[in-house]
């Protein structure tokens, strides 16, 4: 018996509590599906799918207006200041504005429904924003170590520190508000590249002060600070490189954190008729899970009784793992002794 509950849905999230699996309080369960009806109908699904992917559309279309007014306001006083200090760190934050670009395209990508040829729908297209966003990181180093090496060559007095000191504190206010608003939504839909985003926006707050340093070093006369602190912006943004690199290859390379697979173990177990858990395999698919299972169960139970099992294993999952959309669960009859492995028939394609 290999089925668990049909497929082909791609949405799925209980649109109440997400809580421990049900049957470890069946009557709490009962009496919360009385009070708030809800079903794992794939119109639920769709729904909780658009929603999440309408949060974070919503998240980068704000940040993309502050960050984009930020950098503005940033432009004009580096335009009569000649500041590179602050020439790099405008950079980075128009960057990071058009980061909602690719990210506002892999969210409407994501809102496609699944076809015959992407049979596991569009949210893989998150990753791939990752991905540009990690580029982008790259690029605005790249340029802001190019930018302060070269008036480390060739200082040259900055000119309205005061305004450049301004400016810092404004570059500083409006990436921090943007940091925190992406990471919280982010980590509220489970988008990797949207916490990866905020994150960077966090770091540019910090390259702002930095900024002011470089203000206050040129006040004093000392020309060299401002393309130092340039300096010290790179070394700033190529932290963040790393740890956005790090964050997008995980996702791309189908990690989970480990204490998930231990969440979900602990669920299957708890289910009745569950005697075992297999194989057990998770993968995000843009800022939403997919779960496949096997799981041990009576040898002398009927089609329908397995059956029966499985669906209350992937239930239970649904309302055990948050942002799970989808699982399926196989049923492996328990070992009996001197009884052929069933599936001797498959071990010639089993990689080593």
């Amino acid at each position: 018996m290999s089925e668990g509950h049909p497929q082909g849905q791609d949405g799925h999230r209980h649109p109440g509590k997400q809580g421990g699996p049900h049957t470890r309080a069946p009557l709490r369960h009962r009496l919360a599906h009385l009070l708030r009806p809800h079903s794992h109908e794939t119109a639920d699904k769709l729904d909780s799918a658009l929603e999440s992917s309408a949060r974070g559309m919503r998240a980068l279309w704000v940040s993309l207006l502050v960050l984009g007014v930020t950098a503005l306001a940033q432009a004009v006083v580096v335009a009569v200041s000649g500041s590179v200090a602050l020439l790099g760190d405008t950079v980075h934050n128009t960057a990071d504005a058009l980061t909602a670009v690719p990210l506002g395209i892999a969210f409407v990508l994501g809102r496609r429904a699944a076809t015959r040829r992407f049979t596991y729908g569009y949210g893989r297209a998150e990753d791939l924003a990752g991905l540009v966003i990690v580029l982008t990181i790259a690029a605005s180093a790249v340029f802001a170590g190019w930018t302060a090496v070269a008036r480390l060559l060739e200082p040259r007095p900055m000119q309205h520190v005061p305004v450049v000191a301004v400016a810092a504190l404004i570059g500083f206010a409006g990436n921090e508000w943007v940091a925190r608003y992406r990471v919280r939504v982010g980590r509220a839909i489970g988008s990797a590249a949207l916490v990866a985003d905020g994150l960077h926006a966090r770091t540019d707050g910090f390259t702002s002060l930095a900024v002011l340093a470089g203000a206050g070093g040129a006040a004093v006369g000392w020309r060299w600070a401002d393309p130092v602190v340039g300096l010290a912006i790179t070394a700033a943004i190529v932290l963040v490189l790393r740890d956005a690199a790090r964050e997008v290859f995980r996702r791309v390379m189908d990690a989970v954190d480990p204490a998930l697979v231990d969440r979900v173990e602990r669920a299957l177990r708890d289910v009745p008729g569950v005697r075992g858990v297999g194989e057990l395999r998770l993968r995000w698919i843009g800022h939403r899970l997919r779960a496949e299972v096997a799981v041990v169960v009576d040898g002398e139970a009927t089609v329908r009784q397995a059956h029966a099992i499985a669906v209350d294993a992937e239930h239970a999952l649904l309302h055990a793992v948050p942002r799970l959309t989808a699982a399926l669960v196989h049923a492996d009859p328990a070992p009996v002794t001197g009884e052929e492995d069933p599936h001797h028939v498959l071990a010639h394609h089993m990689t080593a």
